[in-house]
């Protein structure tokens, strides 16, 4: 009886613990929110600034080709060195895994050409659009591979959409039409003629690499499902392709000008700032974006416009009107309702389209997002 008593007196101490930890659990996953809401936009916003920088600058400017290439060779060696720190240093054990993964199931690895190929082009395009078109142009129009994505779902992966994402495809599509007929007849294309940029270069351009993203990042879905390989080995075996299709379409594009002027020709430390960005700036949002919830991605995505835009006036005399108002609304809009959550949806299912259509649709995210199953030796095909 002496002990069932003590026992019963132990239980609502134990209870208070359990709520007080449950009660510490949530605001520290709280305060994770908020910070990967600020990595989210910062990273989003960043990224598109600083290459416009670079790229607007007086003076020689560095090859993209070339920068694309040292983003992939960086973000390998990156990975490389995460899968040996998580074998404990143990070489042997390390070289045998990259030789059973990449190797052996050759055929696994093989699959990979294909997204490699279209990240590779995406990479370059979005360069080319961005030194082209201002950046807040371009982060409003970029948008536009949400409804890639989506329609590419629809139609390889037999996925459904609920009615409001349909209208906020919709809302989308005619946000980024009226910032188009307000750019191709206002200021923004006089000023870009005087500087020597080509607004239906870099349009073309965005355009393309959303289609691209689009369907990258359903392809690599689809093929992906049921893969027992970390993510990390995902991105080397990425990044091997991208390297090789990298270097191949900088030899095609700029080898007879490399080959005169050197591979890192123009390279400022503003330079090295972007390709670092872009090499490690979706690793790191990997790391956070599992504590972002969908409509905290989509949030995200919706602010990164609005910094964009206030910096871009700022920083490149970028003109603001009441049309352009008007046009990124709708797309701020739009974001932020394509990523609410369907009605009557289960966690998990909700999950799982946060997987699909994460930071705005951030087609390479797939690439980083944390997998579930550990990682280990595959089955062969």
């Amino acid at each position: 009886m002496m002990i069932m008593a003590a026992a019963g007196k132990e239980s609502p101490s134990r209870s208070t613990e359990e709520k007080t930890s449950t009660r510490r659990q949530n605001e520290v996953n709280r305060k994770l929110k908020y910070i990967s809401l600020a990595i989210l936009v910062i990273q989003n916003a960043s990224l598109i600034l600083s290459i416009r920088y670079v790229r607007t600058l007086p003076g020689d400017h560095f090859f993209t080709t070339s920068a694309v290439v040292m983003a992939e060779v960086l973000k390998v060696f990156t990975c490389l060195i995460i899968i040996l720190i998580q074998g404990r240093g143990n070489v042997k054990s390390f070289v045998s895994l990259l030789y059973d993964s990449i190797v052996v199931q050759y055929l696994d690895t093989l699959k990979l050409a294909v997204p490699s190929l279209i990240y590779t082009l995406q990479n370059n395009l979005q360069y080319v659009a961005i030194s082209n078109l201002p950046a807040a142009t371009f982060q409003v129009t970029y948008q536009l591979k949400i409804l890639t994505t989506a329609l590419f779902s629809v139609l390889m992966l037999r996925k459904s959409l609920s009615k409001i994402q349909w209208i906020s495809l919709v809302l989308l599509f005619a946000g980024v039409a009226i910032v188009q007929v307000e750019q191709e007849g206002g200021k923004q294309k006089e000023a870009l003629t005087s500087t020597n940029q080509s607004y239906f270069k870099g349009l073309v351009s965005v355009i393309i690499s959303c289609l691209s993203s689009g369907f990258a990042g359903v392809y690599f879905e689809k093929i992906l499902k049921g893969s027992s390989a970390s993510v990390w080995m995902r991105n080397i075996q990425l990044g091997i392709f991208g390297t090789v299709l990298g270097l191949l379409g900088m030899w095609w594009n700029d080898g007879a000008a490399i080959a005169e002027k050197g591979f890192l020709f123009g390279y400022t430390p503003m330079v090295w700032g972007v390709i670092f960005n872009q090499a490690f700036g979706g690793l790191l949002v990997a790391v956070v974006v599992k504590y972002a919830d969908n409509i905290l991605k989509g949030f995200a995505t919706s602010f990164s416009i609005i910094v964009s835009t206030i910096t871009s006036v700022y920083l490149f005399g970028f003109h603001v009107d009441l049309i352009f108002t008007l046009g990124a609304g709708l797309v701020i809009g739009a974001v932020y309702m394509y990523s609410l959550p369907k009605p009557n949806a289960s966690p998990s299912s909700t999950s799982t389209s946060s997987s699909s259509h994460s930071k705005g649709g951030d087609s390479e995210l797939a690439a980083f997002l944390p997998n579930p199953k550990a990682p280990g030796k595959k089955k062969g095909n």
